[in-house]
Formats: C-alpha cells, structure tokens, sequence
C-alpha cells in the first residue's frame, strides 16, 4: 500500500532513508568516520513535509514503512527502500507514482539527482529510461562526495 506522506512521519521517513544509506552508501560514507546525519536528514524532511509544493509518499507493508519517495518541482527529489525489501517491486511501484504525479503536475521532463557512486540507484533509473544529463553537483553532508543529474522525458 503507497499513501501519502503526514506531516508527522518525518521519523519514520528518516528510518526508511537511513536503512537505506546505511547499507547502500558505506563505500562513500564510511561510517566509522561518517555517522548518519539523522538531524540534518530529519529537518529536511520536515521541510519537505511542510512545503507546500512537494509531495511524498511512504509504501507500508503491515502497517511498517518500508519505502519512500517525493516529487517537487520537476523532480523525483527522494526515492528510499529498506534492504529487505530491494529488488521486491517496491521501489517500482514508488518511482512508477512519483512519474504519474510528475506528469499529473503538467512536467515534461524529470528530473533527479543520485551519487555519482551510488552503482544501485543509477542501474535502477538506467534500467527506467533515464539518462545522465551531464550536471554535477556538491553533497553539502561529509565528506561531499558529487551527485550527478538524470533526466527522462514524460
């Protein structure tokens, strides 16, 4: 079940985005040197929540989060699943609606942004049409690794 996002489900939005990182990032955020930023990940949540121009949304299996993603602007701003439930259908099933509510919003084209050696995501968004774009950008949380930008028509 995917249903929208409440204002108070920032905790629960960080636990599903951290399980995530944690095991997909240690290679970029070692974390023996790099705790996970749960204040900074938990404030823009919250920002997120409250902004009255993205949506998000929360995938539950028996009543526990196990996926995320939002959408804002013309882009898919987050898209998180637990490990256990990787390669399940729910990520699917997460960026399928963020696309709908993209082109529902009257976008052409889509946007995201993903880390550069983040190997998992960019097979998943290759794998679903979208390319690289050929922007770059700064992580602002340590040690600053780059993003890179993906687009994909609508």
């Amino acid at each position: 079940m995917i249903r929208g996002a409440r204002s108070d489900d920032a905790d629960m939005l960080l636990a599903v985005q951290r399980a995530a990182c944690v095991e997909a990032f240690p290679h970029i955020y070692p974390p023996e040197h790099y705790p996970f930023p749960d204040d900074g990940v938990r404030e823009v949540w919250r920002e997120a929540l409250a902004a009255p121009d993205i949506e998000a949304y929360v995938a539950e299996e028996n009543g526990e989060a196990v996926g995320c993603v939002a959408v804002g602007g013309v882009f898919l701003r987050n898209l998180y699943v637990v490990p256990e439930r990787w390669k399940s259908g729910v990520g699917s099933a997460l960026h399928d609606l963020a696309l709908e509510r993209l082109r529902e919003r009257g976008c052409r084209e889509a946007k995201l942004w993903t880390l550069e050696e983040n190997w998992i995501a960019r097979r998943f968004y290759e794998k679903r049409g979208w390319t690289l774009n050929g922007e770059t950008r700064v992580v602002p949380f340590p040690p600053n690794p780059l993003d890179v930008g993906y687009s994909r028509g609508l």
